[in-house]
């Protein structure tokens, strides 16, 4: 069935009748592992409904990479060139709009409430980047901002894919939408998790990168928490800095004093297993297998 996504969302592209966006398509149509779609999958049988669903899902996520890549200025993704390094901010703002509209075209043929609850996704998709960008500009010490900023730049469209596909398959949407959000909020925590403690192959970026860019996830989170007033002050002397070898071990052996990583973890596995009450009512072994899959990850 991913062989068949692929295939639905290129003649998406193609049915546009413009080459040249055919071929800028073609740059960045491989990338990604298709999470969301797996986990639709899960949730609704193989079926035209469910293949449109999962395509127009990967679009959007697709989309928000283009825009996400230009608005942090990256210009590697997955351990490669981005496509705004490759073809410019404009090229990647337009390809990010082309793909967009093609999903909402396309959207717009599926159930009314699915309909509604992935755009209201798509929304919180921006809203997420914005406060992504404000809580940047400064030291942000706040754990509720940080995961309403997870929630909606991260979470929202995992828990819309899950609501969309159980519509599609006549089961309670809100059981599959709260297990959805918990699944989505787990898996964020785990890309910050690994931003600490991955490597630049494995990450596809340098280690500790999101520190440098601004934002204080939740390892720096529970870090300046438990921190004495001196290294607090120090700690916010690193932020958004290019980080020496020194500096880069000083904050990984304070981690490793406080079991920083393992508190995240805990947190992690915590919502993991909302995620798998909230469907406990149904046979949904797949979806625990997901669940594992994304938390114990190493990408």
């Amino acid at each position: 069935m991913i062989k068949n996504i692929d295939k639905l969302m290129r003649s998406f592209i193609v049915d546009l009748g413009e080459e040249n966006i055919v071929s800028l398509y073609d740059r960045i149509s491989q990338q990604g592992k298709k999470l969301r779609s797996k986990l639709i999958f899960e949730i609704a049988k193989n079926s035209e409904q469910s293949l449109k669903l999962a395509s127009v899902i990967e679009m959007i996520h697709m989309a928000s990479l283009l825009h996400d890549d230009v608005i942090d200025s990256a210009l590697t993704r997955r351990n490669a060139n981005s496509f705004n390094a490759d073809f410019g901010d404009k090229n990647a703002i337009m390809m990010g709009d082309i793909l967009y509209s093609c999903a909402f075209s396309h959207l717009a043929s599926l159930p009314q409430s699915a309909v509604t609850f992935v755009s209201n996704a798509v929304a919180n998709l921006s809203v997420g980047e914005l406060l992504d960008v404000e809580l940047s500009k400064t030291f942000n010490t706040s754990k509720e901002k940080y995961f309403k900023m997870i929630y909606c730049k991260t979470a929202s469209l995992i828990e819309a894919s899950a609501y969309a596909a159980a519509v599609l398959e006549g089961f309670e949407g809100e059981d599959f939408a709260l297990y959805g959000k918990n699944l989505g909020l787990a898996f964020q925590i785990i890309d910050d998790v690994l931003d600490v403690t991955s490597n630049d192959k494995m990450l596809g970026k340098p280690a500790l990168h999101d520190f440098k860019e601004g934002k204080v996830t939740l390892p720096y989170l529970y870090m300046y928490e438990a921190c004495k007033e001196k290294d607090k002050k120090h700690m916010m002397k690193l932020h958004k800095k290019s980080l020496n070898s020194y500096e880069s071990a000083w904050i990984k052996d304070k981690m490793a004093e406080f079991e920083v990583i393992k508190r995240c973890m805990r947190e992690a596995k915590n919502l993991g297993n909302k995620a798998l009450s909230a469907i406990e009512k149904y046979n949904a072994d797949g979806l625990k297998n997901i669940i594992r899959q994304m938390i114990e990850r190493d990408f």
